[in-house]
């Protein structure tokens, strides 16, 4: 059994944020990754899993929009040290999840950028929380910054169909504007 824990990355992940989130405890949610991973299938780059898991507690945090859905632009960055760009997200609630995958990493991939929390062999980045059983691709702003070696991405190259692919996906769909 590999040894799994969460990185800090991954705590942002909570019912007031605009992402998909967990309702049970992170250590609910390591037990489940750990019961689950020998069903991990390849994420985008060698040393990234997806680990499916049940979802039952889990809440999507990506809206399907119409054009009655009142959207909120901000320009901020993830997280301190990177540059910030424009954040879309739409007035809605959060559903309950269809289908989950978890993106765990390889202790070796995180250090890459120095973005370990632990010391463990794997850590829980990304709870991928959606409302239905279709592939939800990554946003194409982590794509480029993952593909361009921009701090927070992490190295990875795409076919220029994958690019559009999600452009397509996204351009009717965003993250839920967190609750105040």
């Amino acid at each position: 059994m590999a040894q799994i824990e969460l990185n800090k990355f991954c705590q942002r992940q909570t019912a007031d944020s605009r992402f998909s989130h967990f309702s049970g405890s992170w250590e609910e949610l390591v037990g489940l990754v750990e019961a689950h991973f020998a069903e991990a299938k390849p994420g985008y780059k060698d040393g990234v899993v997806l680990v499916p898991v049940p979802a039952a507690g889990f809440f999507s945090g990506v809206v399907h929009l119409t054009p009655e859905t009142e959207l909120v632009a901000r320009f901020q960055a993830r997280r301190e040290g990177e540059d910030p760009f424009v954040v879309l997200t739409a007035k809605g609630f959060k559903a309950p999840a269809a289908f989950v995958e978890v993106v765990v990493y390889r202790h070796d991939v995180l250090a890459e950028n120095g973005e370990n929390s632990t010391e463990a062999g794997w850590e829980i980045v990304s709870i991928n929380a959606r409302d239905s059983q279709e592939p939800e691709p990554q946003h194409p702003v982590s794509m480029a910054r993952n593909m361009l070696g921009l701090m927070g991405g992490s190295s990875a190259q795409y076919k220029a169909e994958d690019f559009a692919r999600a452009i397509i996906y996204w351009s009717t769909r965003a993250m839920v504007e967190p609750s105040k």
